[in-house]
């Protein structure tokens, strides 16, 4: 295991790997450019003079060469001092704290972390629109320069649990946002709140055991009452679509209007747009555009509200979404019925069918051979957009999913091409609309990761990473001890500052 990698829960899963830059060798041989004899015996006086000669050679190059390097020298850093983008310590994109610290708190006496939460916020759409309030902690915090990375598979409840555990779905349960244990034959929809579902440690728990106060406005497993969490009221708010995004956004200004002692040092806001959007008309429609502009404006009153307060600065916002979006159409379908010649695949068989094919045979059925004949058909050219399509058993699954270490997990998984869907039987429907729920690799499926306080530089670009990372980062926030998880443990130093 990795050694600064957070060993994990659920046992024999392998440690996550960041890369990181090698050291270079620095024992580079060298060899003399010019030898000298030093014999002493040798008389011939034509020699030692041409010995001499070379000797004063060598010292003049020397001189020439650096008063050269000097002048280089001089015109380089004279460049830089008047450029200071062309500085090496500039690039937003490497690490800061060689000259600059974490800012200490003004008003509150500890840090704060609010998590807010725009659903299906692909990566781009900011650029859709004016977004004034998101581009102001964009421009003075830190920022996923090509994205945050969803989990696979990129659908809501997988993904919004990654976030605040740090586990990948297989550790932490929520596999699908539907889906059946096969142990007990109980299904699971997005109105669960069973413990026994929900796994692994989440953030309001974590920041609970350390006998702090968290505060959740709508997340997926916050209303599950586990370990130290209780879900209290006023501070655990349960799920209602209809509650309008201002009063989300007022309530959790009011925690602010607390005693110190009693302001909650973790929050989470969650907006279902532009996600409900995404879905009926795809990622470029018109819809799409009011919907940024829409939770724009909350970030605006957020803002406003924390101002008013006086704790605008003190506060570290992260702003994220769960994964993307890509626009689907009928014309782009993959048909389990047209497999017919080589194996039936009935309806029974299907837990889930798009973008995630999640199928469990029936006892007595060989998975193997389900996938064999599946692909065969799929390989054919026989079969409309077969070629779209190819099925595993979940174990050989490419292994930077995470996607097989669950009894949950059924175990024919098909995963099916940016922005066609799996149906079992040909229909009349022609629609066309967005989706979400395919490779995580998937550009598409990247979302946003704005994050801005006390304990972010301003005007940083980091590269992507996976939303795994994201409980490590809060926990060293607050500087409390996080339970195991699929982070790295050394991840937070990337992306937040030294404290002092």
């Amino acid at each position: 295991m990795d050694s600064d990698s957070i060993s994990l829960l659920p046992p024999g899963e392998k440690a996550i790997h960041i890369p990181s830059k090698e050291e270079e060798d620095p024992s580079n041989s060298t060899t003399a450019l010019l030898s000298f004899n030093t014999d002493s015996s040798s008389s011939e006086p034509s020699k030692g003079t041409t010995q001499i000669i070379l000797f004063i050679s060598l010292i003049l190059t020397t001189c020439v060469a650096l008063s050269a390097a000097g002048a280089f020298a001089f015109l380089f850093f004279s460049s830089a001092s008047s450029s200071p983008s062309n500085s090496p310590s500039f690039d937003p994109s490497t690490s800061q704290s060689s000259y600059e610290v974490a800012r200490p708190l003004k008003t509150l006496k500890r840090p704060v972390v609010l998590l807010i939460s725009s659903d299906g916020f692909r990566f781009g759409y900011q650029f859709k629109t004016d977004t004034p309030n998101i581009d102001r902690l964009i421009g003075n915090g830190t920022e996923a320069e090509r994205g945050l990375i969803p989990v696979f598979p990129t659908l809501t409840f997988p993904n919004h649990y990654s976030i605040v555990t740090g586990l990948y779905p297989a550790y932490h349960g929520i596999i699908n946002n539907y889906f059946l244990d096969p142990g007990t034959g109980d299904f699971f929809t997005m109105r669960s709140h069973e413990p026994k579902w929900w796994l692994g440690e989440p953030l309001w728990e974590t920041v609970t055991n350390h006998g702090f106060k968290a505060a959740t406005y709508f997340w997926p497993g916050s209303e599950v009452i586990k370990g130290s969490w209780n879900c209290p009221a006023n501070f655990c708010m349960r799920y209602d679509d209809s509650v309008p995004f201002e009063d989300r956004v007022d309530t959790v200004l009011s925690y602010f209007d607390l005693p110190s002692d009693e302001i909650p040092v973790f929050m989470t806001l969650y907006f279902e747009d532009p996600d409900h959007q995404g879905h009926k008309v795809g990622p470029d429609d018109p819809e799409i555009t009011e919907a940024i502009a829409r939770i724009d404006k909350m970030i605006g009153r957020l803002i406003d509200g924390l101002e008013k307060r006086g704790v605008f600065e003190d506060v570290n916002i992260i702003m994220l979404g769960d994964h993307g979006m890509v626009g689907t159409c009928d014309k782009k379908l993959i048909f389990l019925d047209d497999l017919a010649p080589w194996i039936e695949i009935p309806k029974e068989w299907v837990q889930s069918y798009s973008p995630l094919l999640a199928i469990r045979p029936p006892y007595g059925k060989s998975p193997k051979d389900v996938v064999t004949k599946m692909n065969e058909g799929l390989q054919s050219g026989k079969v409309v957009n077969g070629n779209r399509l190819k099925v595993y058993l979940k174990e050989d699954l490419p292994s930077r999913l995470h996607y097989s270490d669950s009894d949950r997990i059924p175990p024919v998984i098909g995963l099916i091409e940016e922005g066609f869907k799996v149906e079992q039987r040909k229909t009349k429907s022609q629609e066309c609309g967005g989706a979400h729920g395919y490779d995580n690799a998937i550009f598409s499926m990247r979302t946003i990761f704005v994050a801005h306080g006390p304990q972010f530089s301003r005007g940083r670009k980091v590269p992507s990473f996976e939303n795994v990372q994201i409980y490590n980062v809060v926990t060293k926030i607050l500087n409390i001890q996080g339970a195991p998880n699929n982070g790295t443990a050394s991840f937070p130093e990337s992306v937040l500052l030294p404290r002092h």
